[in-house]
């Protein structure tokens, strides 16, 4: 059996040892890696000195009992302090490393901008709305009737090819003009009719100039005594918003089976003022869109009785409105998500 002498006598050395290691700790975390070692559980070095008591007379382990208790107080004690420690040093090294020197010049922010065809839309329609056109958004899957037949477009006309129109069934295809929306308004409302149908189009075409998908515009107005002056009006303050005072239109004669007289649109370079540049190639004219008056074939498709009503079509392609306000000579930029056209327009 052990004297009370030995036993008692690991204890001093025990704390050098605790002592020592506590001083050579760097972080919380080797802290209470410590702490499982010495001072947490069944197994920790002060938990087996209190199993030696087992050794030891009856007489000798109230006062070996109580040194332990002693060094183990003294043990939890000197952890709280070094725990305290190391936590503010941990504390102080975060707040340098998280330190911010708010002299030092912040980086630019770039703002998000709208898309060129979306601000040439928002512009089209803030116009148009001014003027008293209801918007009227269609479906771009539509019927073959809609978007060919009750517009006047003959079985045999190379626009229902296959290679010019994108057919989901026999009966159904992708829409190659928001015109489709004017017979589904003249059919369900009854004049005066003002309405400004946006929305993407289809067609079979790609260059640089033309693309598969793009974005279109039809207006169309339906009332008593309506001519081809009153669209010509229209158009010219339409373009004077858009391109600048000052900008003109005129009308050249044409063919669409929805209207009869068709008409092309230009308007006056408002690059040059109509005296010739590269942007209108010398002849002082852009193609702006194609117009015209009603057929009245349509309307008489719809319902409506064309002795007694009249109307006005147009439609304006977007993207080539975009490209020509805003100076794109490519339409494959518009669709190719380049952030750096976006900052050349708005910046």
């Amino acid at each position: 059996m052990q004297e009370n002498n030995g036993l008692s006598g690991n204890l001093p050395a025990l704390r050098e040892t605790i002592e020592k290691e506590l001083g050579a700790l760097q972080n919380v975390k080797e802290l209470y890696e410590f702490k499982n070692v010495y001072l947490e559980g069944k197994k920790s070095k002060i938990s087996e000195l209190m199993k030696e008591m087992r050794n030891l007379a009856p007489e000798e382990r109230a006062d070996y009992g109580k040194s332990v208790n002693a060094l183990k107080e003294w043990a939890l004690e000197r952890f709280a302090e070094m725990e305290k420690k190391l936590r503010e040093r941990e504390l102080l090294q975060r707040y340098e490393r998280e330190k911010i020197d708010i002299t030092i010049p912040a980086q630019p922010i770039r703002t998000g901008n709208l898309h060129p065809v979306t601000l040439v839309r928002n512009q089209m329609i803030d116009i148009f709305t001014g003027m008293g056109f209801e918007i009227y958004e269609g479906s771009e899957i539509e019927t073959d009737y809609y978007n060919f037949t009750a517009l006047n477009t003959p079985q045999d006309h190379p626009a229902r090819d296959m290679q010019d129109t994108f057919y989901v069934s026999p009966e159904f295809l992708l829409r190659t003009q928001t015109s489709a929306g004017q017979i589904h308004v003249m059919e369900k409302k009854r004049p005066p009719i003002k309405i400004l149908s946006p929305g993407k189009v289809f067609r079979s075409d790609d260059d640089a100039t033309h693309s598969p998908m793009f974005s279109q515009m039809e207006g169309l107005v339906v009332d008593r005594g309506i001519t081809l002056s009153d669209l010509k009006g229209m158009l010219d303050v339409l373009v004077q918003k858009v391109y600048g005072e000052g900008t003109t239109t005129r009308l050249r004669p044409s063919y669409f089976p929805f209207t009869e007289p068709s008409v092309e649109v230009d308007c006056s370079c408002f690059a040059c003022g109509g005296k010739g540049c590269s942007l209108c190639k010398g002849t002082g004219w852009i193609e702006v869109l194609g117009a015209g008056v009603v057929n009245k074939r349509v309307l008489e498709n719809c319902g409506i009785d064309s002795e007694e009503y009249s109307g006005f079509a147009f439609g304006i392609g977007l993207e080539r409105t975009a490209m020509l306000k805003y100076g794109i000579n490519n339409i494959k930029l518009l669709f190719q998500s380049d952030l750096r056209v976006l900052r050349q327009l708005n910046g």
